[in-house]
C-alpha cells in the first residue's frame, strides 16, 4: 500500500497561488482554476502528497466557478473539519495526509448523488489521465474511472 506524506520536495515545487491555497487555507478567485473546465477521464490527487481524491466521473459544472465533485474516491483520504472564519459555519475539506486545503464541502449537490458539493480549488490539485494511472500507482483506481460503454 502506497504511503502519503506531506512531502516538503512538493511543497517547495508549488507555485505562489499553490502555495498559498494548499498550505494557507487560500482559495483561487472563481472561474480561473486550470482543472475547472478538464473533462478527461481519470483522476484527482493532492498537489503535496499524492493522495487519490477524486474520480472525474464525479465531477460535474455546479457553475460555482470551482471544480465540484459529489464524493472522494477515497473517503479515507479527505478529512473534513469545521470552519468558522469569514463569520460563518462551514466544512473545510484537507487531504489527510498531505494536509493540504482543497476547498469546502456543501450540502447543495446533485441530490440523485448524495446532495454534496465538494468545491475545491484547481491549485490543490493534480490530475491524472486514465492512460497514466498505472505507470504513476494508481492502477487500483481505473476501475472507478474507466468509461462506461
Amino acid at each position: 500500500m502506497t504511503k502519503y506524506t506531506k512531502d516538503p520536495t512538493a511543497i517547495a515545487a508549488l507555485s505562489e497561488e499553490e502555495f498559498y491555497v494548499t498550505q494557507n487555507a487560500g482559495t483561487e478567485r472563481p472561474g480561473t482554476g486550470k482543472l475547472l473546465a478538464n473533462k478527461e477521464v481519470g483522476i484527482y490527487v493532492d498537489i503535496v502528497s499524492g493522495e487519490p481524491l477524486f474520480a472525474s466521473g464525479d465531477k460535474y459544472d455546479s457553475g460555482c466557478g470551482w471544480p465540484s465533485f459529489t464524493k472522494p474516491i477515497e473517503p479515507a483520504y479527505v478529512s473534513e473539519l469545521e470552519d468558522r472564519t469569514l463569520g460563518m459555519i462551514r466544512t473545510e475539506v484537507r487531504s489527510t495526509h498531505g494536509d493540504s486545503h482543497l476547498g469546502h464541502v456543501f450540502p447543495d449537490g446533485p441530490v440523485e448523488h448524495g446532495g454534496l458539493r465538494y468545491c475545491i480549488n484547481s491549485a490543490s490539485l493534480r490530475f491524472i489521465p486514465l492512460a497514466e494511472m498505472e505507470a504513476e500507482g494508481y492502477a487500483d483506481y481505473i476501475n472507478q474511472v474507466e468509461v462506461k460503454a
